[in-house]
């Protein structure tokens, strides 16, 4: 696909920390689950790039096949803007928890692996 301007929310969309929970739950007790989403509501946003988030967290790339995806290329294509990532450091198993955002980080690489994705990341 061409580089197209993607367009970020300046803050993450509400919906997408208990989401980031849920997630989490999967993979800590309840209580790390709540202190890790806590952490992230009062993070700073960075910015990483698209390849770079992808190899840190060991995922492989959704294609447009994807229903999720799909609708986010959708979205930025319309020239809608998103919402940036929600990403955990896994400093034990040295990678990237990607709590919420993976269906919107393969819609973005889909245009462009250097993009940069604001995130904020604990």
């Amino acid at each position: 696909m061409k580089k197209q301007k993607i367009k970020w929310l300046v803050k993450p969309e509400d919906h997408n920390y208990p989401a980031a929970n849920s997630y989490l739950n999967l993979i800590f007790n309840n209580s790390e689950a709540k202190k890790l989403t806590s952490e992230l509501k009062t993070s700073a946003t960075k910015e990483f790039k698209a390849k770079d988030i992808f190899r840190a967290s060991r995922l492989s790339l959704l294609g447009i096949s994807n229903s999720h995806v799909t609708k986010n290329i959708k979205k930025i294509k319309a020239g809608k803007k998103i919402s940036p990532i929600l990403l955990i450091r896994d400093a034990k198993n040295g990678n990237v928890i990607i709590a919420d955002g993976y269906h919107r980080m393969c819609a973005v690489y889909h245009f462009n692996e250097d993009a940069l994705i604001p995130c904020k990341i604990v």
